[in-house]
């Protein structure tokens, strides 16, 4: 947990005024019983009612003075807890965004969701106990402790008996709950993890009828966490009691043993009210106690898993370069890669060998699974292989800076996902600096300005979460033109028209190929007709390159690419891949 470091010497200042005021309230609340007794002993017995009304008033104006304390403190732990909870959920968020593709997959989204919200707020209430209760209640054990001492110091041994056995049971109940709270939080996940996963999936699961399905599922989950909650707040529903029931039976023999003393003219009346007192807070002070313990156990948990996520080593590990970037031209060259997903045994692409040349256009045919958005993936470095290099224009890929390359190629995904907010603001992703004027040109080649005027409100058009009010082809439209729009010297397009219609798709391509004439285009699809005119054909099977050459070429070499061709020919028709 090295990473609070930073947070403690930045809120220290803070948050030692907020303990200091808080040691003053508590120190105003120990002395009061004492007092009291005084008012009892010295003053209602011998019936001097001005030792009454002056003693009676320090109490007041300590209560008062304790008060502005408490306002103080409850200010300065307030703030100082919804900082140190901000600081931390937005350091966290800024490590998460600079994590590669294999660190989201090891921890997966809805586990770094639930730590980034959930563990965030237990660390945080944590911290904003720390100031009120967690300080407060065993100065309050303690100096009850004490001031019991200088009342009578042999009944005081009866206090002082008492805190061994509690403090087995409170031992007892940390050794006992923190494993279950740890595994609360990681049902956590697996809740959020179904929820995410059904909201991202609604439409086919309405299309699927498959509510019963994800309600049992979720029940599932839902059921284990009430379980394992149910689990750890019995602990603690046996825990509470037994330290309630060992300081009243203490409470009880004070009085027994005060009365005797009184009887006896060994002791005073006053002096037993505040022993009573002190009692009184010490059980206060020690259910407080059970019930930070338990608070504590759940901030210790997710202080962990938080501190997982900070310990996380990126895997995409970048050389500093001090070194201007050259202008990319685009010549891009894969010698002899391998790779494998992290969470995988199996390489999904082997030796992997070809090379593009500035301005070409590369095309990846296969069946589904044979490792083409897997093989594109590598080239910005969102995976590294496992084996071999990648480079553009001679350079490695590892020594390139990331901003610098990931600034020359242009994506757009197999799975479209845009933003909430206008057309215009999400193309403006790719170049958040573009002219409207640059916005409407990209769309006309992407064929999505048409469309878009369409809408009453044209680019202005707002966008739910995901393009939510767009179809398919829509999406895919705009996603082209948001890579479009940097002008990028590497162009990736992933199966980016597979929900567009024939002779759009033609007229796309067509377009493209004027526009991009200084870029290289490396295109995947499923359809044969979107790249049978490409410079350079790749064919895919089960990981490794099957075929590479032209279509011509590619007709009387490759077995694969024939059959893909057959299969599909006769339906769509040899005159559109022209």
């Amino acid at each position: 947990m090295s990473y609070l470091k930073k947070y403690i010497i930045r809120y220290k200042k803070q948050f030692s005024i907020a303990i200091i005021f808080l040691i003053l309230e508590t120190t105003g609340d120990l002395i009061q019983p004492t007092i009291m007794s005084k008012v009892i002993d010295n003053g209602v017995k011998k019936g001097d009612m001005k030792y009454v009304f002056t003693l009676g008033g320090l109490m007041f104006l300590m209560t008062f003075l304790g008060a502005i304390c408490a306002v103080i403190r409850n200010v300065l732990s307030s703030r100082v807890s919804q900082s140190f909870g901000a600081d931390l959920r937005e350091d966290l968020y800024i490590k998460i965004q600079d994590f590669s593709f294999d660190n989201v997959d090891e921890f997966q989204d809805a586990s770094l969701i639930t730590r980034l919200t959930n563990d965030v707020n237990q660390m945080q209430n944590f911290s904003h106990g720390m100031m009120r209760i967690f300080v407060k209640a065993p100065i309050i054990g303690i100096g009850s402790v004490i001031m019991a001492f200088i009342l009578n110091a042999k009944m005081a041994f009866i206090l002082l008996s008492v805190i061994p056995i509690i403090f087995i049971i409170v031992s007892l109940n940390l050794k006992i709950s923190y494993p279950i709270f740890t595994k609360v939080q990681k049902s956590l996940d697996k809740v959020n993890g179904v929820m995410r996963e059904y909201l991202a999936g609604i439409r086919v699961v309405k299309a699927f009828n498959r509510f019963d399905y994800e309600k049992n599922r979720f029940k599932n989950v839902n059921d284990n966490l009430k379980n394992i909650t149910l689990k750890g707040m019995r602990i603690s529903a046996v825990f509470n009691p037994i330290v309630s029931l060992i300081i009243n039976i203490s409470i009880v023999l004070v009085l027994w043993l005060g009365g005797i003393g009184v009887n006896n003219g060994n002791m005073e009346i006053g002096k037993i009210m505040a022993f009573v007192n002190y009692m009184t807070q010490v059980l206060f002070a020690l259910i407080m106690m059970t019930r930070i313990l338990n608070i504590f156990i759940k901030a210790k948990a997710s202080s962990e898993r938080i501190g997982e996520v900070f310990c996380a080593e990126n895997t995409i590990v970048q050389k500093e370069i001090t070194e201007k970037p050259k202008e990319i031209k685009g010549k891009v060259e894969f010698e002899n890669v391998y790779f494998k997903y992290s969470t995988g045994k199996n390489c999904i692409l082997e030796d992997i060998n070809f090379s593009i040349e500035p301005s070409e256009t590369l095309a990846i045919i296969g069946s589904t699974g044979s490792g083409k958005s897997s093989l594109i993936n590598l080239l910005p470095r969102f995976y590294n292989p496992v084996k071999g290099k990648i480079k553009i224009d001679g350079v490695d890929i590892k020594d390139m800076n990331l901003k610098d390359l990931r600034k020359e190629i242009g994506i757009v995904p197999q799975k479209v996902l845009l933003f909430t907010g206008t057309i215009e603001e999400n193309i403006k992703w790719g170049k958040e600096d573009a002219s409207f004027e640059e916005v409407e040109e990209v769309c006309k080649i992407a064929e999505a300005h048409d469309f878009i005027l369409s809408f009453s409100d044209g680019y202005d058009t707002y966008l739910g979460q995901g393009g939510v009010n767009l179809s398919g082809g829509q999406k895919q439209r705009i996603s082209i033109a948001r890579a479009l729009i940097r002008k990028p010297k590497v162009l990736i397009l992933d199966d980016s028209t597979s929900a567009v219609d024939l002779i759009t798709e033609k007229r796309i391509r067509k377009k493209l190929k004027e526009y991009l004439t200084d870029t290289t285009t490396i295109l995947i699809a499923q359809r044969i007709t979107s790249v049978m005119s490409a410079d350079k054909i790749i064919v895919m099977d089960r990981g490794k390159i099957v075929g590479i050459g032209t279509h011509k070429d590619l007709m009387s070499t490759s077995e694969v690419y024939k059959d893909i061709y057959n299969s599909q020919i006769g339906k769509e028709g040899e005159n559109l891949g022209s």
